[in-house]
């Protein structure tokens, strides 16, 4: 995610608490995903599609956040 940020993601993990809290909780998102979709946790496509738009928001926000720290 955001490989242009990689170096920038690495220092806001370590200095941003309120980054890294959203970080961590896209990633647990993203791997639920992949196991409901695996079948290896049950879920409805409705409860799917809902963890995919909260994930896409994380991600929207974690981005904006990457934005305004690199023009800081």
């Amino acid at each position: 995610m955001f490989p242009e940020y990689r170096d920038l993601i690495t220092q806001l993990k370590t200095t941003d608490r309120h980054f890294l809290n959203l970080f961590d909780r896209h990633n647990e998102l993203d791997q639920k995903i992949k196991n409901m979709e695996a079948h290896i946790e049950h879920a409805t496509p409705i409860e799917i599609e809902a963890l995919k738009k909260e994930k896409l928001v994380l991600k929207d926000e974690l981005y904006s956040l990457l934005r305004r720290a690199a023009t800081a």
